[in-house]
């Protein structure tokens, strides 16, 4: 498949899912009845079927999630130039905030029913430059380790051509969430 072709079915996919989405509930918190017994993989699902909201993050920054899987999850975002910084070109803490979303997202993934997370360290790694001329940029997180209290997982922000923009890693912290 060429980069052009890779990237019209990108954005076709994107089409799909942000019509899904616009059709649930939109970007908000999940309440706690929603994700009540569900594992981490059962709640990425449901927000990606549109049956429970999605991080408003992701509408502010223009990215969505397009995959989950066990151990993995994919975002899609379209820099714009509302993410320059003063040099013009793609602000760091884009590709950060990103990045982060899909490894926090795929530590999610493997996390039993009534668990949690949050990112205790992010090390992120810029090798090119990225401005509005490249249409769309995926997170591509997978999880290297999940055990009781630690998580850690890489991640790649790749265009549709392949070139790689930036990789990070994170250790996540995993926590029986309390109950309320």
């Amino acid at each position: 498949m060429t980069s052009t072709d890779q990237l019209a079915a990108w954005i076709a996919e994107e089409a799909t899912i942000s019509e899904r989405l616009d059709a649930g509930p939109g970007p908000g918190v999940a309440q706690r009845e929603q994700i009540a017994g569900k594992t981490g993989l059962e709640i990425m699902g449901a927000m990606l079927r549109a049956e429970i909201p999605y991080a408003p993050i992701a509408k502010t920054l223009s990215f969505q999630l397009i995959e989950v899987g066990a151990g993995r999850a994919v975002f899609q975002g379209r820099p714009l130039a509302e993410h320059l910084n003063p040099l013009g070109t793609v602000h760091g803490g884009w590709f950060a905030t990103m990045l982060d979303s899909a490894l926090g997202c795929a530590v999610h993934t493997m996390l039993p029913a009534g668990h949690a997370y949050t990112t205790a360290e992010l090390g992120v790694n810029l090798v090119k430059a990225l401005t509005p001329k490249v249409q769309r940029v995926r997170a591509e997180g997978k999880v290297l380790h999940c055990g009781r209290q630690l998580a850690t997982a890489e991640a790649r922000l790749v265009g549709a051509d392949g070139t790689l923009y930036a990789h990070a890693t994170t250790t996540c912290l995993v926590f029986e969430m309390p109950n309320r």
